[in-house]
């Protein structure tokens, strides 16, 4: 199957418009326009966390960057300070001990393949950059909705599915792929497995090169596999299950806040939710899943490591990577279960991300894939949880 690169497969235009300081600047991807606030905001002040149990400061955007140089985790909580302020039980879930769906998952594994995703992760790094405000950002997060829109028209008739936008106030969109459960009386219970779209430049963060191969390009093909399978598979879950690829990770976990805070207002219930944030990284370590330990549900990491253990072929080593490490905090916050898995303990991460030398090249593709075996047993498994394993 043909595919055209994004640099040739995309149409780009520019028609700038001073506004006193301001510079808006409309793009046009595939006939579909957006419009790029193109603003100096170094002097904006942002109200950033950087643990949770401290008070959140107030800083200009270059003091951000800065806390991205020293590798310092952060949440922006500018526009979300109310943030997992709605009631909700204090009871926890009980996952279950072991996985118990061995021959649904082994249906959707055995089609799982590195052909699709390094075909997607060339495309999807030879954009500039994919910075959240920027025009390559806007352009790179359209051309990955198409291709998840393209893969989910492909489902037979009886898979009820949908691709979505989730709008923000700055041009990069979210993306949500959700399949609908066979309990029509469970809608808004959800199963998620997520990734973030985005990738910065520590140095130049609004307009320097930023091929993000593995921060986050690697998590955004991995799940995109797994969703991937699960359609051509004709995926019918008994609960809901969504895949979500988020928007400005790198800038405090906007994408992701913006989207738990909705479903916290919309009184959702996440069974559980499963981050993907850098899968492809091996170097000359043996390999191995990280499995994050802290800012996480216990129990819900205790079942991934079972997941781990029957679904894939490698192994786990538990690790910590602090405060807001990627957008299963959001979640955290918001009061859902969640978990993360990295590629490898935190200490043999990929040394190159945030800068240009983040590339395919560096990336181990099987490694990757045992990581969508992982999102794939995850959406099977826990789309057959009940509600009344609510304790």
């Amino acid at each position: 199957m043909n595919r055209i690169i994004p640099l040739v497969f995309l149409i780009i235009t520019f028609a700038v418009v001073l506004l006193g300081k301001q510079r808006l600047i409309s793009v046009s991807v595939n006939h579909e326009i957006v419009n790029v606030a193109d603003k100096d905001d170094c002097n904006n002040l942002r109200l950033i966390q950087t643990d949770e149990d401290e008070p959140a400061e107030w800083m200009t955007e270059k003091e951000v960057w800065k806390l991205l140089r020293k590798g310092t985790k952060f949440m922006d909580i500018t526009d979300n300070e109310d943030l997992g302020t709605v009631v909700k039980s204090k009871s926890s879930r009980q996952f279950p001990i072991k996985p118990s769906y061995q021959k649904e998952v082994s249906h959707y594994k055995e089609k799982l393949s590195t052909k699709y995703m390094k075909e997607s992760l060339k495309n999807f790094t030879s954009f500039h950059n994919r910075y959240y405000r920027s025009a390559h950002g806007a352009a790179s997060s359209i051309w990955l909705y198409k291709e998840i829109k393209r893969i989910a028209d492909r489902a037979d008739d009886y898979v009820r599915i949908s691709v979505r936008k989730f709008k923000h106030k700055w041009v990069q969109i979210s993306i949500i792929a959700r399949f609908e459960g066979s309990d029509r009386n469970k809608e808004d219970q959800v199963v998620i497995i997520g990734a973030h779209q985005d990738s910065v430049n520590m140095w130049m963060p609004t307009n320097g090169r930023s091929p993000g191969a593995d921060d986050d390009g690697s998590g955004t093909t991995t799940i995109l596999e797994a969703f991937r399978v699960l359609v051509e598979g004709g995926f019918k879950p008994h609960l809901p299950v969504e895949f979500h690829w988020y928007s400005a990770e790198e800038a405090g976990l906007l994408g992701s806040q913006a989207i738990a805070k909705k479903y916290e207002r919309q009184h959702k219930d996440v069974i559980a939710m499963l981050q993907n944030d850098m899968t492809g990284y091996v170097g000359n370590r043996q390999e191995s899943f990280g499995i994050v330990t802290d800012h996480v549900d216990r129990n819900l990491t205790d079942f991934v490591k079972s997941l781990i253990d029957e679904y894939t072929d490698i192994p786990w080593a538990n690790t910590k990577c602090g405060y807001a490490c990627s957008d299963h905090a959001s979640w955290r916050k918001a009061g859902y279960p969640s978990a993360f898995v990295i590629e490898s303990k935190i200490d043999y991460n990929n040394p190159y991300i945030h800068t240009v030398k983040d590339t395919i090249d560096l990336l181990n593709f099987n490694h990757m894939l045992e990581f969508s075996k992982l999102a794939v047993g995850f959406a099977v498994e826990l789309s057959h949880i009940d509600e009344s394993e609510k304790i």
